[in-house]
């Protein structure tokens, strides 16, 4: 059963109960999925849940049932159900659900959060003002038709009654569901909430500083743990000075812990436990460990790029063939080739990973800032075979996530921890460095080697690729993240196309970062193509519209499971970036602007930047301006921040950051040899939405994506300098 269109019958979906001492609870039944897993056709619906909850006070209360890790959904998907509820957002008390059976799906992760919630929020808000309505019908002896809502009341405006919702509660909780065909949802011009500006709810707690987030947990009888791994992934401990360290002062104690054969799961360390966070580390820079780093053998970043070179001078396999394109390279006006590269990437996250777990005699309770907390109780239960439903998991906001929190080690690690400290709850905290090293989904790099023509009209007349990726201990299958979709832009635009494909096995896990995939092609794709504007003398917007053809919707090629390109809502945002950015004005030596756009998540995202490079060249980013159609904003605050921080993030990532490896090890440790962008060097940024009436994407990554590429072609734009290897601090920027 597909889990983003099983059906669920009206009954099943809402159901409605009284409060104790009265008022009124509207329970959902959401349908299940968990992260990349489809829901069991045994399963038909949830228990019911208290999800909007009223008092007789007139207190509205709403669950806000996903991870928030700083995408602002606690805010968004509240807003959604205040928005047909009829309720002012401000008056509203916003409730994070800890992980329960009864709320559908509790992920963050692929932009999904809005579209997959969308919908159901919208009618269960719209179904329990329809009961709210029929009371007060009932309580007045008039017509629900004669009544209207705002601001929590019903009205009456013939006569000028007014109730409150919290004094209809108790009468609407005895009310029997109305008929799904007379649920009426707001048209948008009626919205009053949504398409708002709307601080986050926890805002006024974070800017004093009150306790949120995973690393700020507290209990009582709390001891403090920190856990060495490896620097070669999974590698086992051959000896440790764990006696030695059991001496040390706030020390309670240390073990090895062997690890299982879960990659995901727990790997092979050393344990601390300790009085406090800092005594842990302390004994942590004492320790004296001896590891097995003898898979990391021939891993370097050196000798991946020296076999990619190898590689491209194979025919690898051959994803997609379309046309001739042989044929077309023979008759084209000019031929480009060139190589891409990008490296491997940290998430970066500003909070290192950890959690805090309570073993106890009925089971172990988890506070995790997870971004998929199904998963990690799933994890917990299997890796340490456990009872599942004897694992309690609470969410709590996290410090960042961009994919590293979709895997649970930290959970595992913590669990297990817990186990060894007689019933006092444990809370693991990973230092930057242990983040940085074991980063259990690095971004893969990539390595592309590409040719591509224009015809004596100037038009883009064929694409060649031979794209060579990491497998995971394997040539056999990319890693996770680490492909490229045979229909990725331009294919399906380009009438002759081939992409083939080779792969370098890796020890180093990949997987999701922020836009997975989309991150590093865009940076690929979108720079050659401005390749082969230049080459035919195009404008690199005009020669990006052509590109996109006429007005339509592409479908998936044959056998693909793509999404269908709609080629009108690009040419909308690249339209819009260029008129925003004032492209084509003139601009002194130095400076430049580049334009590049992609498809990314379900969102349209095109972006200018303009930059410029002194004579000696420094780089300043002077302004990005980014034009998007995500269908309907929910918080337009929340919207530009998410745009704005996936600009500040995709500089930071073009500009300064790569993960290299000598024999298996990660050497970059902390921020100091991976930095992240300053604050003085964040360029002015201008967030337009074309607001369309197709349905809603999440906005945590389809902006990301289009960054690095815009900022390399404004500096070829100023200078003449192509960037083709990122970071482009590995680029000597000169004049051309």
């Amino acid at each position: 059963m597909n889990p983003t269109t099983a059906t669920i019958t009206r009954r099943d979906f809402i159901r409605v109960s009284a409060l104790a001492g009265g008022g009124f609870v509207l329970s959902l039944a959401l349908p299940a999925k968990a992260w990349g897993q489809a829901l069991d056709d045994t399963t038909k619906a949830f228990t019911p849940n208290p999800f909007i909850t009223i008092t007789p006070e007139g207190v509205v209360t709403i669950l806000a049932k996903n991870p928030e890790i700083g995408q602002g959904v606690k805010t968004s998907l509240p807003m959604i159900v205040a928005e047909e509820l009829d309720v002012d957002f401000s008056t509203v008390v916003v409730a994070q659900a800890g992980l329960r059976s009864d709320v559908g799906a509790q992920f963050a992760g692929g932009s999904r959060s809005t579209p997959n919630n969308y919908q159901l929020l919208r009618r269960a808000g719209a179904t329990a003002r329809a009961m709210l309505v029929a009371a007060a019908a009932q309580t007045w002896q008039v017509r629900p038709e004669e009544l209207k809502t705002e601001h929590g009341k019903v009205i009456h405006p013939a006569t000028g009654r007014v109730l409150t919702y919290g004094q209809l509660a108790a009468k609407a909780a005895t009310l029997p569901l109305p008929d799904e065909n007379s649920i009426k949802l707001k048209s948008e011009d009626e919205f009053k909430v949504l398409g708002s500006r709307i601080g986050g709810v926890d805002n006024p707690l974070i800017v004093t500083g009150q306790p949120l987030f995973g690393i700020d947990q507290k209990l009582p009888g709390m001891v403090y743990a920190a856990y060495e791994k490896c620097p070669v992934f999974g590698g086992p401990v051959v000896s440790a000075n764990t006696e030695r360290l059991k001496a040390l002062p706030g020390v309670l104690d240390a073990f090895v812990i062997a690890g299982t054969d879960n990659s995901s799961g727990l790997l092979p360390g050393v344990a601390i436990v300790a009085t406090s966070t800092w005594a842990a580390f302390a004994a942590k820079r004492q320790l004296q460990v001896v590891w097995d780093e003898s898979a990391g053998d021939g891993h370097s970043t050196e000798a991946y790029a020296a076999k990619a070179v190898e590689l491209a001078q194979t025919t690898g396999t051959t994803l997609k063939n379309d046309g001739d394109v042989t044929a077309a390279f023979a008759s084209a006006a000019k031929v480009v080739a060139s190589a891409y590269s990008y490296p491997f990437l940290n998430h970066a996250p500003l909070e290192p990973q950890g959690c805090t777990a309570w073993a106890r005699n009925d089971g172990i309770e988890f506070w995790t800032t997870s971004q998929t907390p199904g998963s990690g109780q799933d994890l917990v239960a299997k890796t340490l075979n456990l009872p599942k439903d004897k694992l309690k998991v609470n969410m709590v906001r996290a410090g960042g996530g961009f994919g590293r929190r979709l895997a649970n080690d930290y959970m595992v690690e913590a669990a297990a921890i817990a186990l060894r400290t007689n019933g006092a709850p444990v809370k693991l905290t990973w230092t930057r460095e242990d983040d940085m090293r074991h980063d259990c989904y690095h971004r893969p790099g990539g390595f592309h080697f590409l040719k591509g023509a224009v015809d004596a009209q100037g038009k883009l007349s064929a694409w060649h690729n031979h794209f060579v990726t990491f497998g995971y201990k394997s040539a056999d299958k990319p890693s996770s993240s680490a492909g490229l979709s045979p229909d990725e832009l331009p294919a399906r635009f380009v009438p002759n196309y081939r992409l083939d494909q080779s792969i370098i096995p890796t020890i180093i896990p990949t997987g999701p970062m922020r836009a997975p995939g989309s991150n590093g092609l865009a940076f690929v794709m979108q720079s050659f193509i401005d390749e082969l504007a230049h080459a035919a003398g195009r404008d690199p917007v005009e020669f990006r519209l052509e590109l996109l053809g006429p007005d339509r919707m592409v479908p998936p090629s044959e056998g693909q499971r793509s999404a269908a390109y709609d080629a009108t809502r690009m040419k909308g945002v690249v339209r819009l970036a260029a008129e925003k950015s004032g492209w084509g004005k003139t601009l002194p030596k130095g400076e430049g602007m580049g334009i590049a756009f992609h498809f990314s998540h379900s969102g349209y995202a095109a972006m200018v930047a303009e930059v410029a490079v002194a004579p000696d060249g420094t780089l300043k980013v002077r302004a990005v301006t980014a034009a998007l159609d995500v269908g309907p904003i929910i918080n337009l605050s929340g919207a530009e921040n998410q745009i704005q921080g996936s600009i500040v993030d995709g500089i930071s990532v073009a500009w300064l950051q790569e993960l290299t490896y000598d024999r298996g090890r990660t050497v970059q440790a902390n921020f100091d040899t991976y930095p992240l962008l300053r604050s003085t060097e964040t360029p002015a940024m201008a967030v337009h939405f074309i607001q369309s009436k197709n349905p809603p994407t999440g906005l945590g990554e389809p902006g990301y994506p289009v960054v690095p590429p815009a900022l390399c072609n404004a500096i070829f734009a100023a200078t003449g300098k192509r960037i083709r290897q990122l970071p482009i601090t590995k680029n000597d920027l000169r004049w051309a």
